[in-house]
């Protein structure tokens, strides 16, 4: 197969791992950044013009799109399924995951166990806001924030009153979410390709650090998960309609609790803490779909 991986970085873990996985299965393997392929749109001859020359034949795309390039990278994605390759991520799937509102609210009419959670718009009644998730300690989250960046630990309601009326003035939409004790700052990162749990890994944040990114200084050890958070983990990667999904979930008294659905999730981490060869389950995903 002819296969196309949309990343920006090819000296990347997870990009080149992904690339050594497809050459060992004989498959011929390319990395294009998605930021410069020029689309050519018109009646029924979708193109793409990349360094010179059009992309022509292509089987299957992985897309490893970052946040800040998800608009244009989204585009590049839906190009190349309109000339019939398929793709890892539906480009539809990505957007959705992308926003963080939009995800809650499809995992929550998917019935699956999440924090408590609020968004409002600038609201001015911020105790009203406090006490909706159970009151402090809470979470706040920027609506734009990845990899633990734009999250806040508040601690004491004048702490939580002070972050929220800032993050207002200055019209950064956020999310306030509450705050699972029990969790001990470590969450699961679960790894689903295709409907089926391929790794699993509990993260723990550094000490005095609520946050358990591996990007903030956490660590990382493999895990065996419960059928009820193994469930839950399927459920949410499938309510999103991700092929391939990171799923990222806390321990807490009342069940699994999603935090997140991510639909570039890195391989460094999950590999390393598992000893599992995920890129080339990847693979082998892209050769049962074509």
């Amino acid at each position: 197969m002819n296969i196309k991986i949309l990343s920006r970085n090819p000296n990347l873990y997870s990009t080149k791992r992904l690339v050594e996985a497809a050459k060992k299965r004989k498959h011929d393997v390319q990395v294009i950044d998605p930021l410069k392929c020029d689309l050519v749109i018109e009646k029924r001859n979708p193109n793409i013009y990349y360094k010179g020359e059009y992309i022509l034949d292509t089987d299957a795309i992985i897309p490893r799109i970052g946040a800040s390039v998800t608009f244009y990278g989204t585009a590049v994605v839906r190009q190349f399924e309109m000339m019939g390759a398929f793709s890892t991520i539906d480009s539809e799937a990505l957007v959705r995951s992308r926003d963080k509102l939009r995800s809650l609210q499809v995992l929550s009419r998917a019935k699956i166990g999440l924090p408590k959670t609020v968004f409002t718009n600038y609201s001015r009644d911020v105790n009203g806001v406090i006490q909706q998730v159970g009151g402090t300690p809470l979470v706040i989250k920027l609506l734009e924030g990845t990899q633990g960046l734009g999250v806040v630990l508040a601690e004491t309601k004048n702490a939580a009153k002070s972050v929220i009326e800032a993050f207002n003035g200055l019209q950064a939409r956020v999310i306030v979410q509450e705050f699972i004790k029990e969790a001990k700052g470590a969450d699961i990162r679960v790894f689903v390709v295709d409907g089926h749990v391929v790794g699993a890994m509990k993260r723990q944040g550094k000490e005095g650090e609520f946050r358990s990114n591996l990007h903030q200084g956490g660590s990382a050890e493999v895990i065996e998960l419960t059928d009820e958070e193994e469930i839950a983990a399927i459920k949410a990667a499938k309510a999103m309609r991700l092929g391939v999904a990171g799923v990222d979930l806390l321990q807490s008294a009342r069940g699994p609790l999603i935090l997140e659905v991510n639909s570039s999730p890195g391989l460094e981490g999950i590999e390393k803490a598992t000893g599992k060869d995920i890129a080339r389950t990847i693979i082998q995903y892209i050769e049962k779909n074509v």
